[in-house]
């Protein structure tokens, strides 16, 4: 459908100036001029840049990520632990640029757009890998959902602390439990799930944006003002040492590093997404190209920062969680702001992740019971204060609801996830970011078997491989040490 109306709009275009769609009739697109407000797939006219586009990825790859990095430096050294950041940024950038060239199948600037990142998959591998990626992003998109609620958690008691310790000068412990704190967040999300749709909320990914910038650069100047405090760097060329932890410890650690890091540059999940945003011409490739390597050059220099202070106003001694960790205890009502910039960050970021499932799950169940009117029936709600009501789906509410539900009632049973998102970064890397956009760029290039570039680009994939399961390992092991003191929904901080 997209082809054709491609093909033709491009033959007619010189002819007259308003080619008009044969849109089949049961389309809900109206026939309209094609350049007017509509794009040539008969969608609304796309009208992202580089610059939306940017911001977009710099929301994704900037999460909770970056509070862990100084722990990761901290298990690797200063030696291997900038190298594997800059070894990461570039496999992320390489990729993501193989990635940008699968949106459209066949032609980049008139083939048949894929709208997803499944669905390039499913137009250019085939059906049987298609539903193994889909089966490896929709796990980590709710593995990611639940690290947010947990990590959002975190920063809320972080800042009820806070002010406890700082009332009581530092006499009382302040236990308490987080489970408040994730219902909460969940409340929140259930409330937000019902905004319908992953374009309309372009002012989230600014806000997240600008909140996930306050509160890095909260930790960095912290970290500044700790080394300048110290007189020294702290840490050491080759990580922490052995007798701080035990040998087997150091190793399980430092695979957990790279699944730390490697999370902290997991986005190519949303990034063809990101990508049907932006507007044509110029095609949109192009477009993108430019937005990633502009957003992963930002995100490099400042993880390399955050992590490099933390980790030298620290050493040995830094925390999981550069802000919640307790390194700094003053001034709390700065580490009360940038735990308050997390929480808002996290609440927009859930979203992002979770609005690929929700399209998913509606569009299959749609295309399985199309008739059915529980599933399509819309009330509207009038809204004091907004001008158009509110068109509510049943269906919609309740699974919308019970996702969110489910992601809460997991964090609360298991809430030291940090762990946990190490497995998933090591899950995602690999497949997400590297196999897939190599395997469809190989196809779509049609490059040569035991050529040169293939081999590089099959020696790339599996050298990523073995760093995901490695990074998968350390950080079952770190589960494991976890499942020994674990009681569930009781933990305290």
């Amino acid at each position: 459908m997209g082809e054709t109306a491609a093909a033709n709009n491009h033959r007619h275009h010189h002819h007259h100036g308003h080619q008009v769609f044969d849109v089949a009739s049961h389309d809900v697109v109206p026939p309209q001029p094609a350049f007017k407000c509509f794009d040539d797939d008969g969608r609304l006219k796309r009208t992202g840049t580089v610059w939306t586009a940017s911001a977009h990825i710099i929301t994704a790859v900037i999460g909770s990520g970056v509070l862990s990095l100084a722990w990761a430096i901290a298990q690797l050294g200063w030696i291997a632990g900038p190298a594997v950041m800059l070894l990461f940024s570039f496999v992320t950038l390489y990729s993501s640029t193989l990635l940008s060239d699968c949106y459209r199948t066949g032609d980049a600037v008139s083939g048949k757009r894929n709208y997803t990142y499944m669905d390039a998959v499913r137009s250019i591998l085939g059906g049987f890998k298609f539903k193994i990626c889909g089966l490896i992003q929709y796990l980590n998109l709710f593995g990611i959902a639940i690290g947010y609620t947990i990590a959002a958690s975190i920063s809320m008691m972080a800042i009820k602390r806070s002010n406890c310790f700082h009332k009581s000068g530092g006499k009382d412990p302040c236990h308490m439990s987080s489970n408040p704190y994730m219902i909460a967040f969940g409340v929140a999300e259930i409330l937000l799930s019902q905004v319908p749709d992953f374009d309309q909320i372009w002012w989230i990914s600014i806000v997240a944006a600008v909140m996930s910038f306050t509160y890095s650069a909260i930790g960095l100047a912290l970290g500044i003002v700790q080394v300048a405090a110290n007189g020294v760097f702290k840490g050491s060329l080759t990580g922490i040492s052995i007798g701080t932890v035990s040998q087997t410890q150091k190793i399980w650690r430092t695979f957990q590093a790279l699944g730390d890091i490697a999370f902290a540059y997991s986005y190519s999940v949303v990034l063809i997404e990101i990508q049907d945003t932006v507007r044509s011409p110029p095609a949109e490739s192009k477009t993108m190209k430019k937005a990633t390597k502009i957003s992963i050059a930002v995100t490099t220099i400042f993880y390399m920062l955050c992590g490099s202070m933390g980790y030298a106003a620290f050493g040995d001694a830094a925390p999981g969680n550069l802000l919640t960790g307790f390194g700094f205890y003053n001034p709390f009502w700065l580490l009360d702001i940038a735990n308050a910039a997390i929480v808002v960050h996290l609440i927009g970021a859930y979203q992002v992740f979770a609005q690929p499932i929700f399209a998913f799950i509606e569009k299959s169940v749609a295309e399985r019971y199309p008739d059915n009117d529980f599933l399509s029936k819309e009330f509207e709600i009038k809204i004091p204060g907004f001008k158009s009501p509110y068109k509510a789906n049943v269906f919609r509410v309740v699974y919308r609801s019970g996702f969110v539900v489910t992601t809460t009632v997991i964090s609360m049973l298991m809430p030291f996830f940090n762990d946990v998102v190490g497995i998933l970064g090591a899950l995602g890397f690999w497949p997400l970011t590297v196999y897939f956009p190599v395997e469809m760029y190989i196809k779509q290039r049609k490059v040569e078997k035991w050529s040169t570039r293939w081999v590089c680009l099959q020696m790339l994939s599996v050298a990523c491989l073995v760093i995901s399961v490695v990074a998968g390992v350390g950080s079952i092991a770190g589960v494991m040490l976890d499942l020994k003191v674990y009681k569930p929904f009781k933990s305290t901080y």
